[in-house]
């Protein structure tokens, strides 16, 4: 399996670094970060101030290289999706691709200091959650499972840094059949 890491709008190092790590472990794959994608000058919503989650996943496609089994999008834009205020992420349920917003994982974004270790903490929950969902799973009941919806970083927070027993083993069930070249590359999207 190849895990692609596409940075949108001045991400930085360190955040990619520690994101990285994380899928090649977690996944148990080959990683590649490729060169930053320019942020579409079409997904930014005046009237919102945010950027369409839509917009940005569909030109990040189009920079996916062959061979990557997941490409997992991360930008520092605020994101949503047409239906809701905001979303942390989205993904293609059984697909390719996923979408991660740092903006509204940071202590900052809420006026309070900074905290480093309880940011990546948050991230790294909501990259599992992301690419979770492009390999099939769906929201999950166990509210510390970490497919489970997040509507406020409050419920990132409840979530354990794993999924549960149900959802780990669809996932590893999941991550066979990719290695054995069913990517699932048609999926539908899935905002939280």
């Amino acid at each position: 399996m190849l895990a692609c890491l596409l940075p949108v709008a001045g991400v930085a190092e360190a955040d990619l670094d520690a994101i990285e790590r994380f899928v090649a472990v977690y996944f148990d794959c080959e990683t590649r970060r490729l060169a930053p994608l320019a942020t579409p000058p079409d997904a930014y919503d005046a009237k919102r101030d945010q950027y369409d989650a839509t917009v940005i996943l569909r030109a990040a496609l189009a920079q996916s290289p062959p061979g990557a089994t997941r490409l997992l999008v991360v930008t520092e834009h605020d994101i949503f999706i047409p239906m809701l205020t905001f979303i942390f992420g989205q993904a293609q349920v059984n697909g390719l691709a996923a979408l991660l917003s740092l903006a509204r994982l940071r202590q900052e974004y809420y006026g309070l200091p900074a905290r480093r270790e309880l940011f990546i903490e948050r991230v790294l929950k909501e990259v599992l959650h992301e690419l979770g969902h492009t390999f099939g799973l769906v929201h999950c009941q166990d509210r510390q499972c970490a497919m489970s919806l997040s509507i406020n970083v409050t419920n990132i927070d409840v979530k354990r840094g794993e999924l549960c027993a149900a959802c780990a083993r669809t996932l590893g069930d999941r991550r066979r059949a990719v290695g054995q070249g069913a990517n699932g590359a048609d999926g539908e999207n899935r905002g939280e």
